[in-house]
């Protein structure tokens, strides 16, 4: 990686968090200057725009997100242990795994009606997620940990809309409690599937 490579990849991962807490809208070129303590030709020599650079915040905090979430699932061997790291790792919505919160639903809300771009990014993360909840499940049926009868899919929208909502409901509230409450519940459902 070379001296502009390294310097972008260092304005985006500064700026990320900032990004992330404030929104797109609200963050300011001056606020990026102020957390890289770069002059603002500087920001503008690797990004063309204020735009440019939220794209790959977004990008940036969305790959965060899915880092954290392989990590887990990658440290964890039965498909039941792989949905109960997933679940774990979200269980603290007030100390959520990416600064800030969820960038999903950080995101998602800000640009829903304003940035078809990050709408779509944010969709397909969503929809990605979902495949990926499901795949743990039906590879769990394939290696007969699970009843071939578990549906994946609704299982899989189920977790990710209690996810999002939870850490909304969460982070509002100043509280982790209603989310374990909610992780409990979706625990319980897995083990009543386990064969």
């Amino acid at each position: 990686m070379g001296k502009a490579e390294r310097t972008r990849q260092f304005i985006i991962e500064q700026s990320a968090p900032v990004f992330n807490v404030k929104g797109l809208a609200a963050t300011a070129m001056s606020d990026v200057m102020g957390i890289t303590k770069m002059a603002k030709g500087g920001l503008y020599g690797h990004f063309e725009s204020k735009e440019d650079l939220s794209r790959a915040v977004v990008d940036y905090n969305i790959s965060l997100l899915i880092s954290k979430v392989s990590q887990v699932v990658a440290g964890a061997e039965t498909a039941r242990e792989k949905l109960f790291a997933m679940l774990d790792l979200f269980s603290t919505p007030v100390q959520f795994p990416v600064e800030g919160g969820c960038p999903l639903l950080n995101f998602g809300a800000e640009s829903d009606d304003t940035n078809p771009e990050i709408k779509k990014k944010v969709r397909e993360t969503i929809l990605g997620a979902q495949k990926r909840i499901a795949n743990i499940i039906l590879d769990g049926i394939e290696k007969g940990e699970f009843k071939p009868n578990f549906d994946s899919k609704t299982f899989a929208i189920k977790t990710m809309t209690i996810i999002e909502g939870g850490t909304l409901i969460g982070r509002v509230l100043g509280s982790n409690s209603q989310m374990k409450l909610m992780m409990d519940m979706l625990k319980k459902e897995i083990e009543e599937e386990l064969i």
